[in-house]
């Protein structure tokens, strides 16, 4: 993923594919619905820590990824503790 258009479009396809309403998901990850809207429609300036939330209610994660195509890291849901 490149920008944060294509982010929002993944959000929002995940979001209906789990039959979730913006306000539904809104009240899921503690954000407001305006932060939904603002995030599917790709605002660049949305808050980091806001859309992480957003990815842990939707069961998603984050991967960053190195130039090289290599996994850095991994974020947005909390690391089990089994």
């Amino acid at each position: 993923m490149h920008d944060t258009i294509t982010l929002g479009r993944l959000i929002r396809d995940e979001r209906k594919q789990l039959g979730l309403r913006q306000d539904e998901l809104a009240a899921a990850s503690g954000v407001g619905l305006r932060f939904i809207v603002e995030l599917e429609r790709g605002k660049p300036t949305v808050q980091l820590g806001k859309a992480m939330a957003v990815l842990a209610a939707l069961g998603c994660s984050l991967q960053v990824v190195g130039p090289n195509g290599e996994a850095l890291g991994t974020a947005g849901l909390p690391k089990s503790s089994a």
